[in-house]
């Protein structure tokens, strides 16, 4: 490429080096992999025939974003001709990355010498969303890097918005997971998450026409510039083959797990931990070499093809056995790679003096859900097929090491596996579990038999031999029935399992944390009531608010003296004294509007969908699809809404408050009725959109691939946000937190964190409708006596749809909320029961917003009261009461080169002060 000849302005103006000429900077020229490419004509003369200036420090921002800008590559340099935005990140983010490695460094050296206590997050899930962005926030670095892209012609936006997010999660577990990381590195505790790396994630969902597809989401296909592979962090991971009496396991497959480590910096802190993920690879010495020179390449291949398939997508379709399978072996290599990792780390850190009966001095391990339950039974086989301990010692230290968090009420999420399936995948780990059942039996003879890990079923008898057996004497019949099939295992019950061995087991919610007590776990609660706990959920203000929505913290700053709420969130409480200020409360509905106009123009780009910001009322539900997140109510209410719209008169119209109603979220490949309410909102909202009587009054959008940048978009924006679970079933959520701290008023049920938010905002400012958890089982059982009716305008509504107005009658949707019971009928998640209440309070939502002052002195007492939502709250009380672990604190810089080290030496940029200089090089 050829850069036309210049005339140099002083190197002080250019901000940047001629001879360096990047990222969009001079003529519009921009090199390739260094972004340094087009130094010379196409013949070879140079492009400039004056001396260029010096090439900023790299110990500056700017010369170090040029430098990894030349010497990370990105791509081949007959591709870098033109201005690219990704390039720029690679670089940017390279060279945030050399700041943090430092300060990651001196995080494990500190921990290897002081070797405390730590936690180890073990997860099949993390939401982590854009690295860039956290790193900068919390290195506090935003606005050098901002000025530094701006000198060589990039906005911080544009650079940002070119990294995708990693997709390794679905979503609030993930999410959750990722706060709670971010949260241990800022307090300053020892720890560490373990996950795996999934190549294509979940899906990315897309719509063609109504519908919903899935495709690949493929992050990873340009690599991870914040991951560091380790090559000579493997571990051996075995499935299937045979297992003796003795428990000598001779497996039919083997692979290896290799470790790539995330860094995760704290806030305002150089404590920077690792998300170390794993990648399954084969054993290079099973290669099969000579059928690959045979020609049998698909023969030889094969161990390299299953490694692909071990991470290859989240949550693998389990309609088929080979898919369940899949699933099994994904949660198996998570927690024998980790373990195993686990604890060669306590070896190491012991100095070669290991005593095994001290692990639990110095290992807590945190299952998030039951995905990670293998962890037991597999560092149960760790320490007595690897280390030689016997069953009782190896069960004192696993039974003190492990802690279990629950996160689900539903049957269906509380995991089993098939005996025959743990049997064939993991047969020696099934011996392992098979010893624990016993010995809990033994302990507990009286505890039901639905508290044993290993399920059991008594085979049907077939009718020929039953009426065979009743045609026989009173003798024969005793003893036919004497001789009747024994039970047989059945099922492995993975929840209990992590009851039973876990130290401490919590919910996430109070409500939730109760259910969990009087229900789900009763029985083992009435065991061990001290093992059970509460510790609600929370989200990092940092990324949940500064980070997405700086309008706000802006304000929140300027109101508050400073930022210090971002480390201590009682301080946010202080807001309420400002509640009834006419000044505050016109900055606050700007800073929204402002967040309305960003999101309304990304739904008109995406969606083509035009949004009235100004006048309409940004309504709002994101989450994955369920039938008991009720997606479903919402979008029937908006029907409903849409139908007495078209009866109105003009004068009536005129007087409803205008409305854009969007919905986010995933519905599971496999999980059909989900797909279908994506379908139905769809459809809603093609034919209302359409409308021109009804224009901005009314507008439905739905969101494809929500994900955590897009929900940085979409929260800051919300107005009301619908948390409408079925009561009872929701452990928790954590968008509702997020909302509520941005702002958004909240509609919804007594369910999940909702109770603890509406208490702590105040239940003035919260939107509440629905019956409660205790009604629930009444209504169910009302329902299937056929006693339910249902409020006329929920049959109005049904009637509407199966009209075909909405382009068909969706007989197969609506069919789960009509019949009085069985399997996708009997409306199990009482939609029609709360549709008549939901409907009023919609009614309570218009009026509050027709007064602006009042709506926004509730917005205002809802970003107040939400502070205890932090998930550093979380995490302290997590660290006290479960964990006891305590922070380790690392203050003095560790000696050696690198950018801090350097410019510590005084080799920053000509003309800076030494002061300003160390400012952006400070952790």
């Amino acid at each position: 490429a050829e850069v036309a000849s210049v005339a140099a302005p002083p190197a002080q103006e250019q901000g940047l080096s001629l001879s360096s000429i990047a990222l969009g900077a001079v003529a519009g020229a921009v090199a390739a992999t260094g972004l340094a490419a087009m130094r010379s004509k196409s013949d070879g003369t140079p492009a400039f025939s004056y001396e260029a200036p010096p090439v900023p420090p790299k110990e500056t921002v700017e010369g170090s974003v040029l430098y990894h800008a030349e010497h990370t590559a990105t791509s081949t340099p007959a591709n870098a001709a033109e201005p690219n935005a990704y390039q720029a990140y690679v670089a940017a983010s390279a060279s945030v990355a050399d700041r943090i490695l430092e300060n990651w460094n001196a995080t494990q050296a500190k921990f290897d010498k002081e070797n405390p206590k730590q936690v180890y997050y073990l997860s099949m899930e993390f939401l982590q969303g854009r690295a860039l962005t956290n790193a900068l926030g919390n290195l506090e670095l935003t606005d050098e890097y901002a000025a530094a892209l701006r000198k060589l012609g990039y906005s911080l936006e544009d650079v940002v918005a070119a990294e995708q997010d990693m997709a390794l999660g679905n979503g609030g577990l993930g999410r959750l997971a990722s706060c709670f990381l971010d949260s241990i590195a800022s307090l300053e505790l020892p720890g560490w998450g373990y996950g795996l790396r999934y190549k294509y994630g979940l899906f990315k969902q897309a719509l063609e026409g109504v519908d919903q597809t899935e495709a690949p989401e493929s992050w990873l296909d340009r690599s991870n510039v914040w991951e560091v592979p380790r090559y000579d962090v493997t571990y051996p991971i075995r499935f299937g083959g045979e297992v003796d009496a003795k428990g000598n396991w001779a497996a039919a497959e083997h692979f290896e797990a290799m470790a790539y480590d995330t860094p995760i910096p704290g806030f305002r802190t150089r404590n920077t931990i690792s998300l170390r993920l794993w990648q399954a690879k084969p054993a290079s010495d099973l290669f099969d070499l000579p059928s690959f020179n045979a020609g049998r390449h698909q023969d030889a291949l094969k161990s390299v093809a299953d490694a692909e398939a071990l991470c290859a997508v989240l949550y693998p379709g389990d309609d088929s056995r080979e898919g369940k399978a899949l699933r099994l072996k994904q949660q198996y290599m998570l927690c024998s790679a980790s373990i195993q990792d686990i604890l060669a780390t306590f070896k190491r850190r012991s100095g070669g003096k290991a005593n095994l009966a001290d692990l639990p001095e110095k290992v807590t391990m945190q299952l998030n859900d039951t995905h990670p339950t293998l962890g037991i039974p597999e560092l149960m086989r760790l320490l007595m097929d690897e280390e030689g301990l016997s069953f009782d010692a190896a069960w004192k230290i696993t039974s003190q090491c492990v802690n279990y968090t629950n996160h689900t009420v539903l049957p269906e999420a509380l995991e089993k596996w098939s005996y025959d399936l743990v049997q064939e995948v993991l047969p020696r780990h099934l011996q392992i579990i098979e010893q624990i059942d016993a010995m809990y039996a033994k302990q507990h003879p009286s505890a039901p038999e639905a508290t044993r890990i290993i399920g059991y079923t008594t085979p049907e008898v077939e009718e020929e031999e039953e009426a065979e057996a009743g045609a026989k004497g009173a003798k024969e019949a005793a003893a036919a029935a004497k001789a009747a099939p024994a039970p047989v295992p059945d099922v492995v019950r993975m929840a209990n399992m992590c009851v039973i061995a876990g130290k401490y087991v919590n919910g996430v919610a109070a409500i939730h944390s109760e259910i969990v007590k009087d229900d789900v776990f009763n029985d083992f609660y009435q065991i061990w009531p001290d093992k059970f706990q509460n510790k609600t959920n929370g989200v990092t203000l940092r990324r949940w608010v500064a980070f997405c929505n700086p309008s706000l913290t802006k304000l929140i700053n300027e109101k508050l003296g400073s930022d210090a709420w971002l480390s201590d969130w009682k301080q946010l409480e202080r807001l309420r004294e400002f509640a009834d200020d006419a000044d505050f409360q016109a900055a606050w509905r700007a800073s929204k509007l402002e967040n309305k106009k960003a999101l309304a123009e990304y739904v008109y780009e995406t969606q083509g969908i035009e949004l009235n910001p100004e006048v309409a009322m940004f309504d709002i539900q994101v989450k994955r699809i369920h039938e008991y997140k009720r997606q479903l109510l919402n979008i029937l209410g908006v029907i409903y809404k849409y139908k007495q719209m078209k009866e109105m008169s003009k004068a009536e119209l005129d007087a409803v408050v205008p409305r854009a109603v969007m919905i986010g979220g995933k519905a599971f490949a496999t999980y059909t009725q989900a797909k279908r309410i994506v379908k139905l909102i769809n459809a809603v909202g093609k034919v209302v959109n359409a409308d021109k009587a009804v224009g901005d009054k009314l507008k439905v959008a739905f969101l494809p691939n929500y994900n955590v940048s897009l929900a940085e978009k979409i929260i800051p924006a919300t107005e009301i946000s619908q948390h409408i679970s079925t009561a009872g079933m929701e452990a928790s959520g954590t968008s509702n937190m997020k909302f509520a701290l941005n702002g958004s008023l909240i509609i919804g049920t007594l369910d999940g964190a909702n109770v603890e938010i509406r208490e702590d905002i105040g239940a003035e400012n919260f939107f509440l409708f629905g019956y409660e958890t205790e009604d629930i089982p009444r209504l169910r059982k009302e329902r299937a006596e056929g006693k339910f009716v249902p409020d006329p305008r929920f049959v109005e509504t049904v009637d509407y749809i199966k009209s075909g107005v909405f382009g068909e009658s969706f007989e197969e949707l609506l069919g789960s909320l009509e019949g009085n019971e069985g399997f996708g009928r009997g409306d199990y998640f009482c939609v029609a029961a709360d549709f008549a209440a939901y409907i009023e309070a919609q009614k309570e939502v218009d009026a509050a917003y027709l007064d602006q002052d009042k709506w926004t002195r509730m917005s205002i007492m809802s970003t107040a009261g939400s502070g205890f939502f932090s998930s550093d709250r979380t995490i302290d009380q997590y660290a006290k009461e479960i964990w006891d672990i305590k922070p380790v604190t690392s203050s003095e810089r560790p000696d050696g080169a690198g950018v801090v080290a350097a410019g510590r030496r005084g080799a920053g940029g000509a003309g800076r002060p030494a002061a300003r200089r160390s400012r952006f090089l400070r952790p």
